[in-house]
């Protein structure tokens, strides 16, 4: 499983890189020798998309997202554990229907043969990525759930310092 984890978060991090790497060479294009790449304003948009559905995944697992935990900050191990299997669960609810209507839009750009401006490509295979990265946070937050239950123990310190 960790293995599983490490290479989602290895992918979301690649995607970060190549967000930040669009966005330098398009305005070092621009500013200094007045050259715009073809489709940039879409392809930064869709792997802006990407990057946050595969950093939804990265963040859910580790549970490293921004919280505000004033009640689980005051409550004793015990509580902590169930207020992290409830909220654990919720999340996985929630990013589950998520990824169910993102896989609705992968169809509809695909059926209705949405294309990029400039180039004409296909945008449906950037909507895919990023629905599997919407898959790849629900395997993380069920594997998440499957070891807050029944191995805690598995679970690398799960919450930062509150905020």
């Amino acid at each position: 499983m960790d293995r599983i984890i490490d290479t989602i978060e290895a992918i979301a991090a690649l995607f970060v890189g190549l967000v930040a790497a669009d966005i330098f060479l398009s305005v070092l294009l621009r500013r200094f020798f007045s050259i715009q790449i073809p489709d940039s304003y879409d392809f930064g948009r869709m792997l802006l998309g990407i990057l946050i559905f595969w950093g939804i995944a990265a963040t859910s697992y580790r549970g490293t997202h921004i919280t505000v935990d004033l009640v689980w900050a005051q409550a004793n191990r015990r509580w902590k554990r169930v207020i992290d299997i409830f909220a654990t669960l919720v999340l996985l609810f929630v990013v589950t229907v998520q990824t169910y209507t993102l896989f609705d839009k992968v169809r509809s750009t695909y059926v209705d043969h949405v294309l990029t401006f400039d180039l004409g490509l296909p945008t449906w295979p950037f909507f895919a990525v990023a629905w599997i990265g919407d898959v790849s946070a629900v395997v993380l937050i069920a594997i998440r759930t499957f070891r807050l239950i029944v191995h805690p123990e598995e679970m690398r310190e799960s919450r930062p310092v509150s905020r």
